[in-house]
């Protein structure tokens, strides 16, 4: 286990906490094994009867991989492989596909930062899942803005959400709050964040049906949001027009076209992403929105494989976490410069298919 996920079971209820609050919660190798050891354990455990995976800080639920460790296994070797870095993406998406399965209630309480990796754990599979947001969520699939793809299930859940709310928030890797989670379906439920505790004494207390007992809590408290009036949901029909476009050219070029402060605000964070993974973000959504979970996670393994081998991530983070010039070099420099070769280099096969190492994903 590891010393930074706390693993308790209370009436009933097994609940994880993430417990590296100076990173805020960022997910290492050890706690992904640590979350896979417990869910595998409570899945068939009839003590347990939904579980709750929470942070254990008001700042953040988790924010992510440990893009520190991502940058130095990276850069361990001249084609950017490190069994290390092989491991950690297995076992996290491996990890991702069984809470996405769990055959129980599963409860993310999405307080504060809920970014990349952590995403991918809250997510979770329609059958079971209560996501939770508060007013301190930030939520983002922010992948882009280091140089990489929204891995850990992202084809799956982003190519899912309404219209083309997805394509946006993977292509621009924007920031959005409470409201706005609940618009593109990435949340079920909001809860202030002063009622996280009483929460979880009544699922401590409540019988057999502990998702009935989190419905009937949180049912008086939507009211206080309103998912139809956010920024996404105003916005909705501008996104649809432009993100539907077929490349990336073609959507900044739509947007270049519209002159609506949400449309250049839009326009100008493009203009800072990698063009190139811009342009692989795009193919994978479209391609994801055919898949099922599995597959889309067999394809996300492959092309971070494919990143790690260009480097277009290992100097992202230089520039975002470890310089902190926040000025990447991104290579193609240039939108113009990106052909189609490059783009499908993410998703040619990086083993034959029975080598895979997520192979056995129903």
């Amino acid at each position: 286990m590891s010393d930074y996920v706390l693993s308790t079971i209370h009436n009933g209820t097994g609940i994880l906490t993430l417990d590296r609050p100076k990173a805020l919660n960022s997910l290492s190798l050890d706690m992904v094994r640590a979350l896979t050891e417990s869910l595998l354990a409570w899945r068939d455990d009839d003590a347990v009867q939904c579980v709750v995976i929470r942070g254990s800080t008001e700042k953040a639920f988790c924010a992510g991989g440990d893009i520190r460790f991502f940058y130095d296994k990276g850069r361990s070797t001249p084609t950017g492989g490190s069994a290390l870095l092989e491991d950690f993406f297995t076992e996290e998406y491996a990890l991702n596909y069984l809470s996405h399965h769990y055959p129980k209630p599963y409860i993310a309480l999405m307080d504060g930062i809920v970014m990349g990796g952590g995403m991918g754990v809250a997510q979770g599979g329609p059958g079971c899942r209560l996501r939770i947001v508060t007013e301190r969520t930030k939520m983002a699939m922010p992948e882009v803005n280091i140089g990489m793809f929204p891995d850990v299930g992202g084809s799956f859940f982003l190519s899912r959400a309404p219209g083309e709310l997805g394509t946006y928030l993977g292509v621009t890797g924007e920031v959005i709050g409470a409201a706005d989670a609940l618009a593109a379906g990435l949340a079920d439920l909001y809860l202030p964040s002063a009622q996280l505790p009483m929460l979880l004494e009544i699922l401590g207390a409540a019988g057999a049906d502990k998702s009935a007992a989190v419905l009937a809590f949180a049912a008086p408290f939507q009211s206080q949001i309103a998912a139809e009036d956010s920024l996404l949901a105003r916005e909705r029909a501008a996104i649809d027009k432009h993100f539907a476009q077929a490349s990336i050219a073609q959507i900044m070029a739509s947007l270049s076209g519209d002159a609506s402060a949400f449309a250049q605000k839009t326009l100008a964070v493009m203009q800072k992403r990698s063009p190139l993974m811009m342009c692989v973000t795009l193919e994978q959504l479209r391609r994801g929105a055919k898949l099922d979970v599995a597959a889309c996670l067999r394809m996300e393994r492959n092309m971070v494989r494919r990143s790690f081998e260009n480097g277009e991530i290992l100097e992202g983070v230089r520039a975002v976490v470890i310089d902190k010039d926040n000025a990447p070099s991104w290579s193609p420099a240039a939108l113009a410069e990106v052909n189609e070769e490059m783009v499908a280099d993410f998703f040619a096969p990086a083993w034959p298919a029975h080598a895979h190492p997520l192979r056995d994903l129903a």
